[in-house]
């Protein structure tokens, strides 16, 4: 997920305009499911999200929006927008007293974090949802967001771990470790950047964690002592391999669409994904050459999760409720998993499922080109306070891009 300030679409701006009572949020919470269904039925749905990616905005158009249409009469009306601008958009909404433009948000770690600092949530609500009985919430990687309990909150919606994506017929033997990183990007100028945002600071926290060693160190809240140590002995490593940067570190992609376009186009030899299944969908696409491969150096990357919020001024919360309830079905789901549609990986426990359902998960389309899940789950890294991405993103400016 990256941040993007909101650009709300006129249609958006018309949703939830009927004439319905308004309820104060302990009264939409009090509702049982049959009231929430009966409601929320047949009334618009505006959500902001991150539209980044052709293959998820075309899930969401060509799939998600006919069969929100087909079950319930709802009118999903997306737009994009996410990150500071969603939280400085609804707080400024909140001032003012008035109802919000949106109802659903796509947010995860920082925006979590934002949005809870100005009440902006509406919940507990994921317990009302009947299909949260089939939610892994026994999974740290899900129950946590960058450290926060998620609490009800936020209903998790795929699970992601970051990966690094290179070009297997012009990269024989990749740096398999963080350690070997530095070596190899002097080794092989002009194939090497960063990405100037999310990815990019994703990234960098797994290699901060990797240089610390002990991964413990980033449990719980910031904290300033362990981020000015080993954020200090990152910026040695990255400033000492800067000159073997692409553009020799002169300058950096402020977004991960650009860079993977260079690797498409052959200029550098390596892109990232906080998909760990990107590759094979860029690969079917034929944006990636058919010799990309993903990989996850040693000693593991952040692996997390990706939520959907409910806001607590939205216009029509029952039919947002509906939504969620549909996003996080098995159907959507698999359709969801399957490597040639979006490959986000499920956040349902397959053990809870059916027997019928749990087999469709298991027979959906194998990974070709990035690694199974099983394969990398011994690498995964907890996210760490959302604190450390917002000092990284500040940092990397202060201290590489700008010096």
């Amino acid at each position: 997920m990256k941040n993007f300030l909101p650009l709300l679409t006129a249609a958006t701006l018309l949703a939830g305009c009927d004439n319905q009572p308004a309820r104060t949020p302990q009264q939409t919470l009090a509702q049982t499911w049959p009231q929430i269904e009966a409601t929320g039925k047949g009334q618009p749905v505006s959500m902001q999200m991150w539209m980044g990616d052709p293959l998820i905005n075309k899930y969401m158009s060509a799939y998600v929006k006919p069969e929100l249409k087909r079950r319930y009469d709802i009118d999903l009306q997306i737009s994009a927008g996410q990150g500071a601008g969603l939280a400085q958009t609804l707080a400024a909404e909140q001032q003012a007293g008035q109802p919000s433009e949106v109802d659903i948000a796509w947010i995860n770690g920082e925006t979590f974090y934002q949005l809870r600092q100005v009440d902006a949530l509406l919940g507990p609500f994921v317990e009302k949802l009947p299909n949260a009985r089939f939610l892994d919430l026994q999974n740290p990687f899900i129950n946590t967001d960058f450290q926060q309990p998620v609490a009800g909150m936020e209903c998790p919606w795929g699970n992601v771990q970051m990966t690094f994506i290179y070009d297997s017929a012009r990269v024989a033997s990749p740096p398999k470790s963080f350690a070997e990183l530095p070596a190899f990007v002097k080794a092989h100028p002009g194939q090497f950047t960063i990405p100037n945002e999310f990815t990019g600071m994703t990234l960098l926290k797994s290699w901060m964690i990797a240089l610390s060693g002990d991964p413990r160190l980033f449990q719980g809240k910031f904290d300033e002592a362990v981020y000015n140590k080993w954020s200090g002995e990152l910026w040695k490593q990255v400033n000492a391999s800067r000159p073997y940067f692409w553009k020799q570190g002169q300058t950096f992609p402020e977004q991960l669409a650009p860079l993977h376009q260079l690797f498409a186009n052959g200029e550098v030899a390596f892109t990232f994904s906080n998909n760990d299944a990107e590759v094979d969908n860029k690969v079917n696409q034929g944006v990636f050459p058919a010799t990309a491969r993903a990989y996850v150096p040693q000693p593991g990357t952040i692996q997390n999760s990706h939520y959907l919020g409910i806001v607590k001024g939205a216009q029509h919360p029952e039919a947002a409720m509906l939504a969620i309830n549909f996003l996080i079905s098995p159907e959507a789901q698999l359709k969801k998993m399957d490597p040639n549609v979006w490959g986000d990986h499920t956040v349902l426990s397959l053990a809870a499922l059916p027997p019928a359902q749990r087999q469709q998960f298991v027979q959906l389309p194998s990974r070709r080109y990035a690694p199974k899940r099983e394969a990398i789950q011994d690498l995964a890294l907890m996210e760490p306070d959302p604190e450390y991405m917002t000092r990284l993103f500040k940092d990397f400016r202060t201290q590489v891009i700008e010096r």
